[in-house]
């Protein structure tokens, strides 16, 4: 099977083209730097060519209302693309819980490139994944002085990177789903106290401050960044992860 992945640089990208790659697989990046553009269209074709699989974990460059057109014209080319190479399967990784937060920008781009591949020409599958471990870190920072990270006890239920490539590969190698599959991982943690873990971990001497009002993740209320019943769980822990990354 050939399978192309958009955005195959990438922290997630590599891992899955790496992953296929060892199963036997042709797998093959596409991305900026391999004379692909998602935007312009550029090198599209050339990249699709012969392809059975499409597999999108392309980002945004900004999580602003720029993210919208991005998405809009990124999957739009995708699709004629993939139409036009014959491919019969297009898979997106997307975000659990991405319809429920239309108040951030970003969420509402990932729901409209959603929407366009549900009503384009070739089957598909969505992975929607719950938020990466490894992206902690990043969140740490935004709401974060010398002594004190601030943070919303916002619901999450994170995963690792590696059990989202896993999962992405499943889906990918498989029949189209037509619909969507969550995952998640297996421990629900509001985030504040994820943030004290991690610090402690890091054995980092700030102070968490609750604060609801701090941060991307303040717009979100309730469960809606958490997997429902329906979601497969990761095996890995976000406390085994951390004390082995440190």
């Amino acid at each position: 099977m050939k399978l192309i992945v958009i955005g195959g640089t990438g922290r997630i990208g590599s891992q899955v083209v790496q992953k296929l790659t060892a199963a036997g697989h042709e797998a093959f990046p596409a991305a900026p730097s391999t004379g692909v553009d998602l935007i312009s269209g550029n090198g599209l074709d050339k990249a699709l060519d012969g392809a059975d699989v499409v597999i999108n974990l392309a980002n945004s460059p900004t999580f602003d209302e720029a993210s919208l057109d991005f998405f809009r014209t990124s999957m739009n080319n995708l699709l004629a693309a993939g139409e036009s190479a014959g491919v019969r399967h297009q898979v997106v990784l997307s975000i659990v819980g991405v319809d429920q937060v239309p108040q951030l920008d970003y969420y509402r781009a990932k729901t409209l490139q959603e929407d366009l591949l549900r009503h384009g020409p070739t089957p598909y599958s969505i992975v929607r994944a719950t938020q990466f471990f490894e992206f902690m870190d990043a969140v740490l920072s935004w709401t974060s002085d010398s002594d004190t990270v601030r943070l919303p006890a916002t619901r999450i239920q994170p995963m690792a990177a590696a059990d989202v490539v896993a999962a992405v590969v499943e889906v990918s190698t498989g029949i189209p789903l037509r619909g969507i599959r969550n995952v998640a991982g297996p421990d629900v943690f509001p985030l504040d106290e994820l943030g004290r873990i991690t610090l402690a971990a890091q054995h980092d001497s700030r102070t968490v401050v609750t604060d609801d009002t701090a941060g991307m993740f303040a717009a979100v209320t309730g469960d809606v960044l958490t997997a429902g019943p329906d979601a497969q769980l990761a095996p890995t822990h976000y406390r085994d992860w951390i004390h082995q990354a440190h």
